[in-house]
Formats: C-alpha cells, sequence, structure tokens
C-alpha cells in the first residue's frame, strides 16, 4: 500500500472519531510539553547561575575560612580559624600570575533613618573591592584609598536598604543614616544586581574596611592574637589558564604562614568561579535530568492510552478487517495500516506538545528572575520520543488486527 494511501485512511479514521483522538493525543501533548518545558527551564537555570557567578568579576578566585567540600552537597566544615589582614598582605605581595587582591569584612548591622530601619549585612571593603568584583556605584561613588585611610564614616548603599530606608524618589545622597547607632553619610547607591538563588544581592552596604574593623565592629573584627580579621580574600588571576597555579601558590603561601602540619587538611578553602560554576552546574544538571524523567512518565501513560484506543479500534473494525483480507489484503498491509493511525496519533500529539512546552517557558520567562533556553535537542528527543512511544505501543494492536481470521472476522458482531 501506498505511503499517501496510508496516511490518507489514518487520517480518515482519526477524523471519524475526532473526540477520542483528541483525548488520546492530549497525554502525548501533555508529556512532551512537560519534558519541552522541564528540560528548558533546568538549562535555563543552569545559564542563569553560570552568569551570576560570571558577573562577580572575571578569573576570581574566593579565599574563605574553613575546608569547604568539594562538588554536590558540599559544606564548610573542619577548623575555620579567621583570615587577617596579615594573610591578606601576604596574598596579595607574594602570589604570582595575579591582577590584584582584595579584601572585606561582612557582618550584620541595623540601619535607621528618620523612623525607617533595615537589617543587612555591612561590608568593610578596600578601594579596589569594586574593581575586582565588577560592582560599582549608580549613584554617586563607592568607598575610594581616602575613605580607607582616614577610617571615614561614609556608606555606599544597595538599591534594597535604600528602599527601605527612603522615602520614593527622595535623593539618599550626604543623609546621615545610622548603623548600629552610629552616625555615616551616605556617598553613593550601588547599581543593582536583582535577586538570585544566593539572595537578594541588593541588600548590601559598604564602608571603608578599617572603619568597620576599628570603628564599627571592635572585637569582633579582631582575633584572639589581636589580628584584624576578613571574612574572605578575594583574588583576580591573570586569566583563567593560571587560576589552577595561582589557587596552589596561595594554598602553600597560606598553609606555611599557619603552620600547617603536611599531613593536615587546611583550614581555608580557596576556590575559583569555575569550581563554583561546575559544583552548581552538576547540581542543576541532576535536577534537569531528574525532572525529565518524571516528565517522561506522562509520555509512557499516553502511550498506554494509545495502545488502548487502538485495541478498540481493533474490534470495533474486525468486520473491515476480514473483508480486506478477504479480497486479498496482505497481513502486512493490515499490520502497517495500524501502525500508521498510532504513529500518526503520537506525532500529532508530539506536534501540539511543542506548542504547550513553548508556552509554559514563554509564562516562566515572564515571571521568573531567568530566561528558560529552549534547546532544538529538547524538541527532537521529545517528539522523536512520542513517537517511538506511538511505534511500540501501536505494534501490539496492528499485529492482533494482522493476525485475524478473515472468516472469523467476517463473521464477527
Amino acid at each position: 500500500m501506498l505511503l499517501r494511501e496510508l496516511i490518507k485512511l489514518a487520517l480518515n479514521t482519526l477524523a471519524a472519531n475526532k473526540t477520542r483522538a483528541f483525548l488520546t493525543m492530549l497525554g502525548i501533548s501533555i508529556g512532551v510539553g512537560a519534558v519541552i518545558a522541564l528540560m528548558s527551564i533546568g538549562t535555563g537555570v543552569q545559564a542563569y547561575v553560570t552568569q551570576q557567578f560570571a558577573s562577580a568579576g572575571a578569573n576570581l578566585i574566593g579565599v574563605v575560612p574553613g575546608r569547604i567540600q568539594r562538588g554536590p552537597g558540599g559544606g564548610a566544615f573542619g577548623s575555620q580559624a579567621p583570615l587577617t589582614m596579615a594573610d591578606y598582605r601576604a596574598v596579595a605581595a607574594n602570589t604570582p600570575n595575579i591582577v590584584d587582591a582584595s579584601a572585606d569584612f561582612s557582618r550584620p548591622a541595623v540601619f535607621a533613618y528618620a523612623n525607617n530601619t533595615s537589617e543587612v549585612n555591612v561590608t568593610g571593603i578596600l578601594a579596589n573591592f569594586s574593581a575586582i568584583r565588577n560592582w560599582n556605584a549608580r549613584l554617586g561613588r563607592t568607598i575610594d584609598e581616602a575613605d580607607v585611610t582616614g577610617r571615614s564614616r561614609v556608606v555606599a548603599l544597595g538599591q534594597t536598604v535604600v528602599n527601605d530606608l527612603f522615602e520614593p524618589g527622595e535623593d539618599p545622597l550626604d543623609k546621615i543614616v545610622r548603623i548600629n547607632n552610629v552616625p555615616f553619610r551616605v556617598i553613593g547607591v550601588m547599581e543593582s544586581k536583582g535577586s538570585s538563588f544566593l539572595g537578594d544581592q541588593d541588600a548590601v552596604a559598604f564602608i571603608p574596611l578599617t572603619t568597620a574593623q576599628e570603628r564599627l565592629f571592635g572585637q569582633q573584627a579582631q582575633s584572639v592574637n589581636g589580628e584584624r580579621i576578613v571574612s574572605t580574600i578575594y583574588v583576580q588571576a591573570a586569566n583563567k589558564d593560571v587560576t589552577p597555579a595561582v589557587i596552589s601558590s596561595i594554598d602553600a603561601l597560606l598553609r606555611e604562614r599557619r603552620r600547617i602540619p603536611a599531613d593536615e587538611p587546611s583550614d581555608f578553602s580557596a576556590l575559583s568561579q569555575d569550581e563554583l560554576i561546575n559544583t552548581f552546574g552538576a547540581v542543576t544538571g541532576v535536577l534537569t535530568v531528574f525532572l525529565g524523567a518524571i516528565a517522561a512518565i506522562s509520555l509512557l501513560v499516553g502511550g498506554i492510552g494509545i495502545m488502548n484506543i487502538m485495541l478498540v479500534s481493533v474490534t470495533e473494525r474486525t468486520r473491515e478487517i476480514g473483508l480486506r483480507k478477504a479480497i486479498g489484503a496482505k497481513p502486512s498491509a493490515i499490520l502497517t495500516q495500524f501502525l500508521t493511525e498510532a504513529v500518526f496519533l503520537s506525532l500529532i500529539g508530539g506536534l501540539v506538545g511543542i506548542g504547550i512546552g513553548l508556552g509554559i517557558a514563554f509564562v516562566v520567562s515572564q515571571v521568573a528572575d531567568f530566561q528558560p533556553v529552549v534547546q532544538a535537542g529538547a524538541i527532537v528527543l521529545a517528539v522523536g520520543f512520542s513517537v517511538a512511544v506511538g511505534l511500540f505501543f501501536g505494534i501490539y494492536p496492528a499485529r492482533r488486527a494482522a493476525r485475524l481470521n478473515p472468516i472469523d472476522a467476517l463473521r464477527f458482531e
């Protein structure tokens, strides 16, 4: 039988039972749409995570106290002896293949202005912090060298803090806000970075590092040896290729400074952007596959629906099959006809499912902070799988129709 005739027969049969065909295709459509939507969302989340880390600065390495387990499920554990200004100066002066280095000290604080308050982390920074972290002021300016050396009581606010403290449209520059009841003059408003999986990145405030260590937090910023503490040391490698060597140099330098024996693990961690991206990427990648597998289950359910409806069709058309066999139709022609109908059901359902998946991805892009990434591979995989499901679950009903005895079929009531 010619392919054109097979397709025509399949379409005529489906058109004769529109409601039944629609409900059968709906299961496939939902499955295909779910696979495309969930895989697109998962891929979008991966791209979003990569973008968020990249926006923190180029070729950035962060050194923090405590050991951090690499890979999915990682976390800080073990001894967490604080990092100090002496550690920062040693890293900045003695690490090869770096462009610059900086440090910060961060603690939660209460901000007050007029009758408004805001509770966020205040971070003491050095003058080069903004350049290394790629974080600039939208209004006014950020912390400079004169502020650091002069231990000035000045602050650059994140947009969330500005929204909490000031009335809409009010200019915050040169206003006096109180941080833990200590007056600070507002010198700038930082550019907005929005919310991410790391939280609200605009819920921040920056003051000079020396001011934070010596005038605001006092004992909290001092180690038992009387050294000034830093929360994080930031190092900007010359390029991505030298990042592993820079990390090795920092590790060797700080282990020697902190007199850590060779058989003991480090009490600090130096992590690159790529390591963080790979760690989160592995987690989101597993999540994407998991979500796709769950969505694929609905395709199997849809396939069972196709098999069920094709079995009903074989029963309803038993006399037709017997008549066609009696006038010379071969079993292979009957088999091919019913397989074509099953594949058409799943194919049309898959095409409708593409629209559903794209629609869900579009809606998510309008309400979420990230953009789902619809990949052609996901569409081909979902539709190809739906056709395979139709073919697989259509084989049994088709074989059953092909094996009918023509005499028994003609006598069937």
